[in-house]
């Protein structure tokens, strides 16, 4: 099948597969403690998308042009059985990279079973190298010891590595630096990623961003660092290597320089629902089709037209007044 595109001559690249909306972290940004508190209700095993209409799903949107798989959650660790989903996605055809993201603290049981299953990718969170604040930033006290453990555990392992920082105004750019130093000197890269106004419960405002130009600055002043060439079509993160020993970090820049015009990104959050942007109010609902016998190609019919309506430029659109009247999905039903 030919590859498809949408309205603004977009293809279709990337796809994102939420596998839980369960995470063992209450991040300020994302999962605030305040509303996902110990009685919060997450979603039934019935209505999250089985492994084999995940590989169902997965297997069709390759036949329209997907490359690149992205596991996301919630945390896709607290998801039972997850080498067998990535057993499964390794064998499709036309699928030429799978990755997962985690926060990291389960990693020291599973990362030899993942890596068993064909895993090679991993994008880990950490948003501060201080015990106290990264502890009050997961709102679980977990501390940072503990994920770098669980990131050199599976470095030795053979993963690829790639961390990213969440980074807020007057919460943690005192953590800029520390942690560049310290995965700058492990050859690990690291991206920077700008507050983002993702769901309706973080308390997002412009104030609150430190953008990427004033990221760049601080490290200018520390280190010498050129521009690296972009490796695709669609990438997000604008990539520096560093002089001295050819390290890389990142810039994830939603907010200061929105990159929605080489978006190649859909999204299938945990129950089924496909989105095709971060910032959406609504998703097409694939699991009710999924489930009502439909066949391939009538599913393949849905998907295309979904794609090809699509005109999604919310970064490009972003004012105050969006971010307070548009009512957006929790960024733990549709990952990052």
């Amino acid at each position: 099948m030919e590859p498809i595109v949408d309205k603004l001559g977009r293809p279709i690249r990337d796809l994102r597969i939420s596998v839980t909306d369960r995470c063992n972290f209450r991040c300020t940004y994302c999962m605030p403690k305040e509303i996902f508190g110990d009685d919060y209700v997450f979603l039934p095993k019935n209505e999250l998308l089985s492994f084999e209409e995940l590989e169902r799903f997965a297997r069709l949107f390759a036949s329209i042009g997907v490359k690149k798989l992205r596991l996301t959650g919630g945390e896709p660790l607290m998801r039972r059985g997850l080498p067998d989903l990535i057993e499964k996605l390794m064998k499709i055809e036309g699928i030429e990279d799978i990755g997962l993201t985690t926060n990291g603290v389960l990693l020291g049981q599973y990362a030899q079973p993942l890596y068993d299953a064909g895993l090679r990718r991993l994008n880990m969170s950490l948003d501060a190298m201080d015990p106290e604040l990264f502890g009050k930033m997961n709102g679980r006290g977990i501390k940072p010891e503990l994920i770098l453990k669980n990131i050199d555990r599976a470095k030795e392992i053979g993963f690829t590595i790639k961390m990213n920082m969440v980074v807020q105004k007057g919460v943690n750019e005192s953590e800029i630096l520390p942690m560049a130093a310290y995965f700058k000197e492990r050859g690990i890269t690291l991206r920077f990623i700008e507050f983002m106004d993702v769901g309706n419960d973080n308390g997002w405002s412009f104030e609150k961003v430190v953008t990427k130009k004033e990221i760049y600055q601080m490290l200018r002043a520390e280190y010498e660092m050129e521009p690296a060439e972009e490796e695709y079509y669609g990438e997000v993160a604008k990539r520096y290597r560093y002089l001295d020993n050819g390290a890389e970090v990142g810039f994830i820049t939603s907010v200061s320089e929105s990159f929605c015009s080489t978006c190649t990104r859909a999204r299938l959050s945990s129950d089924g629902k496909l989105y095709t942007c971060l910032f959406a109010s609504n998703g097409f609902d694939l699991r009710e089709l999924i489930r009502s016998s439909l066949s391939d190609e009538e599913l393949l019919e849905a998907i295309t037209g979904v794609w090809k309506g699509r005109a999604d430029r919310y970064s490009d659109e972003r004012t105050e007044q969006t971010v307070k009247n548009r009512k957006k999905i929790n960024m733990s039903y549709i990952g990052g």
